[in-house]
């Protein structure tokens, strides 16, 4: 009893070094019980031991291939972050996040992870790039994936006191692979909120994207309908389609006109696909264009808020396999040359006439007729209008083809007549019938024949073989299905919200979502996504709570549908600002909808 505090009792020294001898040589005999065992021992009688023995246990049970052992280990991770991160090491805490998600232990791998941010610990990116590329196999690896990868790179930024420390950024700028997988799961999961903050950072970065990262950002564009940055891509692009990567060119051009089909504006789609003709001609390619960068700009290029992600238009990243299969069917590769399905005319005819620009229609047709360019059957077209019952617009592009003096079969214009005869039209039939006898002179098949009349005309009417289904016609029919007029407004009035919102200007965005509510203009899950994410770059927290108001009840009212990735960014917007009592109100509404908090540190499923 005499003895000061301070002084080492004569047995503690044997037993710390045989608790240490007895932790180590179970760990070399793979004997994960004994070890574990001794552990408990030695941290009951002495706390925890050096950052090497602790380290040793968090690597040897990562290399086991039971789970109950992964979990033993992230539960000791857990406990010392509790008692002192400083103990932890780099290194294992990335075995173990790797060996966790190699075997689909998401939540867990993500949170060791954040726990060596937490400590200002930078991860190793290629052990990083390993450790996504486990979790991205399901979707909510791929949530955590992306939560994880932009806290990553906010933590690398943070670190760059000056340019002099901007060599930090480097293992992040030069692994592009690492964002491409990452952004790709973030596209096939509609998470549109984690895209769009990613490709922010990628920017801040300064990481220079390849073909795939195009690929992937104009799929990203295209999901939330921003037609003016696929416009802005374009631009910068329209020198490298023919290169040898054209199946990704591809994609980029199926999402831009895709979004020209959304926004209704069919003057745009045949223009398009009119220069994907002329951009493979060999002289679209002269000169040095191919060793300039492209560009994916993000925001307005005007603005100071706006970002950019340079990218290699002639370099294809080697460790990322893009899935190429065609996302809309809209266009198709034959022999190097891009052309448009028959999907995508049927799309064109369909908008153009139900559009009432006929002319925009006649126009295209004739422009690849004198192009000589491969292009739809000006018969199928015709007959096609024919058998849907839009026979004015039918009569219209035979004038519009005939004032091009381009020819017509007669028996195209014998289809025509029929129709209009058993429409018991004779105002219609007397008048092309007087057309149909002033063009025969001219076609090939009645020139020899100076007495032609209109009885021949009747004649021939009756003799008439009947029209046949096309498979033009029967695109044209799936498609009609699906035809929205007044969708395009939604697009239109979106596109100024996401403006307003990049500029920080969200007095004027809250006024263009009241004029879309005065219009009854429904707006779509975008619209409040756009909206959220203006509220939350500026810290308005309160504006985010009335928000959430209003997302609630079109929710209940069904006019939009739940999206998990909007409301994991309410739920993070709501603990930085304190309101509690908001992010359990979010996350009861999860649990109703069998969703998975993974949003900060509230690693949660339900």
């Amino acid at each position: 009893m005499g003895t000061s505090a301070g002084k080492t009792l004569p047995w503690e020294a044997p037993s710390r070094e045989t608790l240490l001898r007895t932790i180590d040589f179970a760990l070399k005999d793979g004997n994960v019980d004994d070890a574990l065992q001794a552990f408990g021992n030695y941290k009951s009688l002495h706390g925890l031991p050096e950052p090497q023995v602790l380290n040793s246990m968090i690597v040897s049970l990562s290399y086991m291939s039971s789970r109950r052992w992964l979990q033993r280990a992230f539960d000791m991770v857990l406990s010392v972050h509790q008692c002192n991160s400083n103990l932890l090491n780099c290194s294992s805490l990335m075995r173990l996040a790797l060996a966790l998600a190699r075997d689909q232990m998401p939540v867990p791998a993500s949170t060791v992870l954040r726990i060596m941010l937490d400590s200002g610990k930078l991860p190793d990116v290629d052990m990083l790039t390993m450790v996504f590329l486990h979790m991205l196999k399901s979707q909510v690896g791929s949530y955590l994936a992306a939560d994880v990868l932009a806290e990553s790179c906010q933590c690398f930024l943070e670190q760059i006191r000056d340019r002099r420390q901007l060599k930090k950024l480097d293992p992040l700028k030069k692994n592009v692979t690492l964002f491409n997988m990452v952004l790709e799961s973030c596209v096939n999961f509609k998470c549109m909120i984690k895209a769009q903050k990613l490709m922010e950072l990628m920017s801040l970065v300064g990481v220079v994207g390849d073909i795939n990262t195009m690929v992937i950002a104009s799929r990203a564009f295209e999901m939330v309908g921003q037609r003016d940055a696929l416009i802005t891509m374009k631009r910068s692009i329209n020198y490298f389609s023919l290169l040898p990567f054209i199946h990704h060119y591809q994609h980029f051009y199926e999402s831009l006109l895709n979004l020209h089909f959304k926004h209704n504006d069919m003057d745009a789609a045949a223009q398009l696909l009119v220069d994907l003709h002329q951009l493979q001609k060999p002289h679209a390619f002269l000169g040095d264009s191919v060793h300039k960068q492209g560009i994916i700009q993000i925001g307005s290029g005007n603005l100071k808020t706006g970002y950019r992600i340079m990218f290699d238009p002639a370099k294809v990243d080697k460790g990322f396999i893009l899935d190429i299969e065609s996302q809309f069917g809209l266009l198709v590769t034959t022999d190097g040359i891009i052309l448009p399905s028959e999907k995508a005319l049927a799309r064109l005819i369909i908008g153009c006439l139900k559009g009432k620009k006929v002319r925009t229609l006649s126009s295209f047709l004739i422009t690849l007729y004198k192009a000589d360019i491969k292009g739809p059957s000006l018969t199928d077209v015709i007959s096609a209008c024919i058998q849907m019952g839009w026979l004015h617009s039918a009569h219209d592009i035979l004038d519009d083809l005939e004032s091009a003096e381009i020819p017509v079969t007669i028996g195209t214009y014998m289809s025509l007549l029929r129709a209009y005869e058993k429409e018991n039209k004779p105002k219609e039939v007397n008048r092309f019938l007087q057309q149909i006898q002033k063009v025969a002179y001219t076609m090939a098949e009645f020139h020899t024949n100076p007495s032609f009349t209109i009885k021949d005309i009747a004649k021939i009417v009756e003799d008439e073989i009947p029209l046949k289904n096309s498979s033009l016609l029967s695109s044209m029919v799936e498609e009609i299905e699906h035809y929205r007029y007044g969708e395009y407004l939604t697009f239109e009035f979106n596109n100024s919200i996401i403006f307003f919102c990049k500029a920080n200007m969200m007095d004027d965005a809250l006024s263009t979502y009241k004029r879309m509510r005065e219009q009854n203009i429904r707006p779509s899950l975008h619209t409040f996504c756009h909206i959220l994410c203006g509220y939350s770059s500026l810290g308005m927290h309160r504006e985010i709570s009335i928000l959430w108001g209003e997302i609630k009840r079109r929710l209940e009212y069904g006019e939009i549908a739940v999206d998990k990735d909007l409301l994991d960014c309410l739920i993070l917007n709501f603990l930085e600002a304190g309101y509690f009592a908001r992010v359990m109100e979010v996350i009861s509404y999860m649990s109703n909808h069998k969703f998975t908090v993974t949003s900060g540190s509230t690693d949660m499923s339900f």
